[in-house]
C-alpha cells in the first residue's frame, strides 16, 4: 500500500534503537527523507547507516544531542529543510516509589515528556498549516490509559502532554487545514527500554528479570510483547495521506492488556 508520503521530510526523536527507530525505519521505507535525533553519537550514527541500507535512495540526517535542551532543538529541526512529520519520543523517567521522588526528578520528568514535546510542536505547527500538510505523533505510554504505581513520573508528565494535545490537535486552523497530532501508547514491546524496566523491578522485588517478563507476558492476550516493527507500521499509517482525519487520538497498541471499554 502506497501511503502518499514519498519525498516528505520526517523528524524522528530517540530514533538510535527501540521504538523510535522502527517508526524511522517505517517511513524510510515508504520513500519519507528523515532527519534522526538521539543522545549517544555512535549509535545514532549505526541506526542512520541501517537506515540507508532499507532505502538508498532517501536523504537521511543524523543529529547527536539531547533534545531537552532548546540548542539541539533549533539544530535538529533546522536539518530539514522542511518538516512534514515530526514524530516525538523520549526515554521514560525512571521507575520507583512515589516517595523517592523530589521536586527535581519530577521536574526532569516532565520536561523530557511533557514540556519537549510540546515545544518542538510549537515549532513546527504552524509551517505545517501553512503547506497544508502535517503529521506529528508523539509516542507516550499505555500507562495514560492505565497507570501504574511503580510508573508515577511517567504517568504524570504524560498524562500532562496528553491533556494538551487533545485540546491542541482539535483547534478548527490545524484540522482543517490537514494537519493531525495524534498519540501513540505503546503497551509491551520487545525493547531494551522494556527489558531495564523488568531489571528495576526485579531488583526492587527480590526476583528475576525472566520471571517478570514472564507475569507481563501471561496478562496480554496476545500471548506476546509486540515487534519494534509492528509499532513503525502504525506510526507510518498515521502520518500517511490516508489518516487526515483522525486526529487528537491516543491510540492503545498493547496486544489486548488493557481491560477497559474506552
Amino acid at each position: 500500500m502506497d501511503l502518499g508520503i514519498a519525498d516528505r521530510w520526517a523528524v524522528i526523536c530517540a530514533a538510535s534503537e527501540g521504538l523510535g527507530f522502527s517508526c524511522a525505519a517505517a517511513l524510510v521505507a515508504e520513500g519519507v527523507n528523515v532527519v534522526i535525533n538521539a543522545r549517544r553519537p555512535e549509535p545514532l550514527k549505526a541506526a542512520a547507516r541501517r537506515l540507508q541500507n532499507i532505502n538508498p535512495a532517501v536523504s537521511i540526517k543524523w543529529v547527536p544531542g539531547d533534545i531537552t535542551e532548546s540548542q539541539t532543538q533549533d539544530t535538529v529541526l533546522s536539518a530539514s529543510p522542511m518538516v512534514d512529520i515530526l514524530v516525538t519520543n523520549a526515554a521514560g523517567p525512571p521507575t520507583g516509589n512515589y516517595s523517592d521522588w523530589n521536586r527535581d526528578i519530577w521536574y526532569q520528568a516532565i520536561n523530557t515528556n511533557m514540556l519537549t514535546p510540546i515545544s518542538l510542536i510549537q515549532i513546527v505547527i504552524d509551517e505545517m498549516v501553512n503547506r497544508r500538510f502535517g503529521r506529528v505523533i508523539n509516542i507516550t505510554s499505555g500507562t495514560v490509559k492505565a497507570p501504574q504505581s511503580e510508573l508515577g513520573l511517567s504517568n504524570g508528565a504524560r498524562g500532562g502532554l496528553t491533556g494538551f494535545i487533545c485540546g491542541l490537535a482539535k483547534t478548527d486552523s490545524l484540522a482543517s487545514n490537514n494537519v493531525t497530532i495524534n498519540n501513540l501508547l505503546p503497551g509491551a514491546f520487545d525493547t531494551n527500554r522494556l527489558k531495564q524496566t523488568f531489571a528495576q523491578k526485579a531488583s526492587r522485588c527480590g526476583d528475576l528479570p525472566e520471571r517478570i517478563a514472564m507475569q507481563r507476558r501471561q496478562k496480554i492476550p496476545a500471548g506476546r510483547f509486540g515487534t519494534p516493527e509492528e509499532f513503525g507500521a502504525y506510526c507510518a499509517f498515521l502520518c500517511s495521506v490516508y489518516a487526515g482525519y483522525i486526529t487528537g487520538q491516543n491510540i492503545l497498541i498493547d496486544g489486548g492488556a488493557y481491560p477497559g471499554v474506552f
